[in-house]
């Protein structure tokens, strides 16, 4: 595990130095496609709540608690009784249909992929993992000769080659069948995303074609999945725990799926004795990840016989099949697990004493209200429903606060009368109209371009960086355009300059490509002031596809000549900091961290937090216009 934690190591120190240049000892080769709208097939019949036996009233409820919680950042929630949707929900500027990274959720179609090879014999939950995988490493053969298929199913490998050792090269299922056993497999659970890695590759080993292509006939064509995506590592193995990107609807196709025993309109894809088996308890999980315990590759629920398939910052599938019921949610927490705010909201509505019948009257007056927080949410987002918006939390901004920007550079550059020194000063009554202030500012910043000094940060998060082996460049310029009544940012990175339309009261979607890879981006902007009255635009950068946000404040200072960039992104520093223990071993991570810490006085977290989640970055307003390429 040394080149392992070694390759993590330096994969931080250049991240906190800003050495983004070859930072990746991975292979990167572009892989997502962009999203393409097409006819949805096979969508589940729309019924009103009461005919399903479930009150309207109670699922507004559930979806203004959902939208309404910040720290869930809900995107899209749909809700089937008796395979019927009674509630959907989308968030703007989330819209309906659209794929969405599943994260780890994905883990439990990689064991309905298992179930389906041991229904056609060619495999078993006792088969050697070595043996599968022509494993020919004597000292694999030593330390892994006991570890079977069911030991990756439960999360019992002990093998501690974990997902951050795959930033150390491209052979992970080499390094894994290289690495050493904690224990003995089959006795302790412990959460490796590397096992569910290791039956993909089982699933290609034994069958000659990537999991997503043996899935392809199986699972997705029968159902009607077509908008679907799986990344593959380098060495073409579908990941299997994680890197699938599927829609809501679709995604509550598979928990259904499961809820009727692996039967798909009288077809039977998946095994029912799987289904029974897989939805099972195996072994007992911490009470942090998750109270009620684990099967194969599916969590168990906190309702008897419930089971959820969840994903890391609020992707799940949840099944209650005593009462006939799917939750399907995507969202952009910052929590990994079972154990979490929105997955808590969930079992308050339909857990704790919820006892649907088989009808209800309909109530007219009920699911207008239902009707229009959904329409609200998909029209407006968290402004769309009275009595959210304007509420704090992950969708507000704190308060506006900067330094004076002494100790910028200045360009030089001469102010034409009316410019930006009309904006900048303190406002003495704060009652001018704000429209106007806005509608002059756009146009006061139209063709400005800023040179930025600190250029390590990208516009993508860190965490699509590292998930995706998608490293940025770093933004070396920024830039303001205001054309046909439309206000655009520009920034120039690794050689190209990506041109997001700034939405205002509405974000405005643009599709942006990181060195191939096409992603869909919802921006809002709006203008304000720091406490010294002083201009800020802050920008929130939604990844429509993803579970992340950035968000940006640009600070205005020396009468518009230099800027201030805040940067943020979430899920962010918190995550960073509880994670940041599980990427090295404890003797490297405890020697390391004590010599930052005796040397800089400062935490490796704080540091790595401070360098890429919360960056400022300062810049100049540059005599020309920036020449480059468009994407």
């Amino acid at each position: 595990m040394l080149k392992e934690q070694l390759a993590v190591m330096d994969l931080l120190k250049n991240l906190i130095r800003g050495n983004m240049e070859n930072i990746s000892k991975v292979t990167y080769t572009p892989q997502k496609p962009a999203f393409e709208e097409e006819a949805f097939s096979q969508p589940f019949p729309r019924m009103t709540p009461e005919s399903q036996g479930v009150p309207s009233r109670r699922l507004a409820a559930f979806f203004e608690e959902l939208a309404g919680d910040s720290r869930t950042d809900l995107h899209h929630v749909m809700v089937l009784r008796h395979g019927n949707v009674i509630g959907e929900a989308d968030v703007a500027p989330y819209g309906r249909d659209m794929w969405h990274a599943s994260y780890s959720m994905c883990k439990t179609v990689t064991g309905m992929a298992i179930g389906m090879l041991i229904e056609e014999g060619k495999l078993s939950l006792e088969d050697k993992v070595l043996h599968l995988l022509d494993s020919k490493s004597l000292l694999a053969g030593i330390r892994q000769k006991n570890l079977k298929v069911e030991h990756l199913l439960t999360m019992t490998s002990g093998v501690t080659f974990n997902e951050t050792g795959i930033v150390s090269g491209d052979d992970w299922t080499a390094s894994y069948l290289q690495a050493g056993v904690k224990g003995t497999p089959g006795t302790k659970f412990e959460y490796n995303s590397m096992n569910t890695y290791i039956l993909s590759a089982i699933v290609t080993k034994l069958t000659g074609e990537s999991m997503m292509d043996y899935l392809r006939p199986r699972l997705w064509e029968p159902m009607g999945i077509t908008r679907v995506f799986w990344e593959a590592c380098p060495k073409g193995i579908t990941k299997g725990g994680w890197g699938l990107f599927i829609g809501t609807e679709d995604a509550a196709k598979l928990g259904q799926l499961y809820l009727q025993k692996g039967n798909w309109k009288g077809r039977q894809l998946i095994p029912e004795s799987w289904v029974e088996t897989a939805t099972s308890k195996h072994m007992d999980t911490p009470e942090s990840m998750g109270p009620y315990g684990y099967g194969y590759q599916v969590w168990m629920g906190g309702r008897p016989g419930s089971y959820t398939f969840n994903g890391m910052l609020g992707q799940n599938i949840v099944v209650y099949p005593d009462i006939d019921m799917v939750v399907a949610a995507n969202a952009g927490s910052d929590e990994l697990f079972q154990s979490c705010v929105l997955l808590n909201i969930v079992k308050k509505y339909f857990e704790e004493d919820f006892k649907p019948g088989e009808e209800l009257p309909e109530d007219p007056a009920g699911l207008r209200k239902l009707r229009d927080v959904e329409d609200g949410l998909r029209r407006d987002g968290r402004k769309g429903v009275p009595g959210l918006a304007g509420t704090g939390g992950r969708y507000g901004w704190r308060a506006v606060s900067c330094a004076s920007g002494s100790g910028i550079r200045r360009s030089g550059r001469t102010l034409k009368k009316g410019s930006l020194d009309a904006w900048n000063r303190p406002r003495k009554n704060g009652r001018e109209n704000h429209f106007l202030e806005e509608e002059k500012l756009k146009r006061l910043l139209d063709g400005r371009v800023y040179r930025l000094e600190q250029t390590h940060v990208g516009l993508s998060p860190l965490v699509l960086q590292v998930f995706h082996n998608n490293y940025t460049e770093g933004i070396h310029s920024v830039g303001f355009h205001f054309e046909n009544k439309k206000f655009y940012i520009s920034m120039e990175e690794g050689g190209l300059l990506h041109r997001l339309e700034i939405g205002f009261g509405k974000a405005a979607v643009t599709e942006v490509s990181f060195h191939g890879e096409p992603y869909l981006l919802g921006t809002e902007g709006k203008f304000t002031r720091d406490e010294d009255g002083y201009p800020v635009l802050k920008l929130d950068i939604a990844f429509l596809e993803e579970a992340v946000r950035r968000k940006m404040k640009c600070f205005f200072r020396n009468h518009g000549e230099n800027i201030e960039i805040h940067w943020d992104e979430t899920p962010g520093g918190r995550m960073i900091k509880e994670g940041l223990g599980s990427l090295l071993s404890d003797s490297l991570k405890n020697g390391l961290m004590e010599a930052i810490r005796d040397k800089l006085g400062v935490d490796l977290a704080e540091i790595l937090v401070d360098r890429t989640i919360h960056p400022i970055v300062t810049g100049s307003c540059a005599p020309e216009k920036a020449e480059s390429e468009e994407t």
